[in-house]
């Protein structure tokens, strides 16, 4: 099993390690999921994410390469620009969800761990004049939450100039990073990739502000659902189409049935008809009634015990304090304020379906700097 460049320092601070991705990761640490989770939404916290896959495509054609693959416009996204993309199969479905940021004729791509060698092959089998070059030798970890800012203030106050979903080039307490205003948790907050030999300092240093504790992949997981965020191999893979997964705002406007380049990429041909005609099922949040968590796989029905959907995330949401759910429905009663039910342990609960998100997103477009601290130079 492979370890993450902080393993130590997760051993260090009592977390609670497990697998993932073929990673020994941290679950939680002594203060458990739902304090983390907590933490995270009123101060800020600390995520190792260096199971993620990273990634430059290099070469005048990356652009034209990559848009082969994907149904998002590259080539009018500006420097330093991030853009949420998806590979797309040719029956439509999502082979995986990722990020691609722009940096002039080449691009930076972060993918899901537990996809990771499939996409590096997909992107090695499918780009020819361009160069994919994995960065095995970087960390990454996530500063999350409404504080992430006021502490990375101090120490670069550059980095607060960033807008969410751009990156550039920094140094941190003089490690050199490259750091995006991003995350995976519905808060404000930033992503930081370094060479994984200084990993371990600049952990060490943001644990040492007083806003920062340290988080695991579980508080990770019930942030982003009631974030309303999806999570590729749960809540979508290749059976279902961006269209249907809710986030059609994956496909640029210049890749559709009207644009100027409309189509060029796997299943064009079924993601635009649903553009144009709908799914035939949508995904959607729910509130059920009681305590109960619901679980992946859990029937979504009618009154009449009739099954319409299935669930594919579902937990106890420690900011709602009360069960939620998301899942794919048939489009007839996808519409928020519809009642439905949810076949749990044999027996109907009542739910309602919501427009998601649950928990309202605190992504920080602008910030003033308020601060004339030094830290390190930016080269955005």
């Amino acid at each position: 099993m492979l370890r993450s460049p902080l393993h130590d320092l997760h051993i260090e601070l009592g977390a609670k390690m497990g697998p993932f991705a073929g990673f020994e990761m941290p679950l939680w640490y002594p203060s458990k999921i739902v304090a983390e989770h907590k933490h995270t939404r009123s101060q800020a916290s600390l995520f190792d994410i260096s199971h993620m896959g990273q990634a430059s495509i290099v070469g005048e054609d990356s652009a034209t390469e990559l848009e082969g693959l994907i149904p998002t416009d590259l080539k009018s996204l500006p420097l330093h620009r991030m853009h949420y993309c998806c590979f797309t199969a040719e029956n439509g479905g999502i082979l995986d969800d990722l990020v691609i940021a722009c940096l002039g004729q080449d691009y930076f791509v972060v993918m899901n761990a537990a996809r990771k060698e499939h996409d590096l092959n997909h992107l090695r089998t499918n780009i020819k004049n361009s160069a994919v070059l994995e960065h095995t030798e970087n960390a990454l970890i996530a500063l999350q939450g409404p504080k992430a800012t006021e502490v990375l203030r101090r120490l670069t106050p550059e980095i607060c100039d960033l807008q969410f979903m751009t990156m550039g080039d920094f140094a941190i307490r003089g490690v050199p990073c490259i750091v995006s205003r991003s995350g995976y948790t519905g808060e404000d907050g930033f992503e930081i990739s370094m060479a994984a030999e200084t990993a371990m300092k600049l952990a060490k240093d943001l644990l040492n502000e007083p806003e920062v504790m340290p988080a695991g992949l579980g508080a990770r997981d019930s942030l982003r659902l009631e974030a309303g965020l999806r999570l590729y191999g749960q809540d979508m893979d290749t059976t279902t189409t961006p269209v249907e997964a809710g986030i059609q705002w994956t496909i640029s406007k210049s890749r559709r049935t009207d644009g100027a380049r409309p189509g060029g990429f796997p299943g064009s041909d079924v993601i635009l008809e649903q553009l144009t005609n709908g799914a035939n099922r949508r995904f959607v949040g729910m509130l059920p009634q009681g305590r109960a968590p619901v679980r992946t796989g859990t029937e979504i029905c009618l009154e009449d015990g009739e099954t319409i959907g299935r669930v594919t995330s579902g937990l106890v949401a420690p900011s709602v304090g009360a069960p939620i759910a998301m899942g794919y429905i048939d489009r007839d009663y996808a519409s928020p304020g519809t009642q439905i039910s949810l076949l749990l342990r044999g027996k109907h609960v009542p739910a309602e379906v919501i427009r998601l998100p649950f928990v309202k997103h605190r992504y920080q477009n602008t910030v003033k700097i308020q601060s004339n601290s030094s830290g390190g130079k930016s080269n955005v």
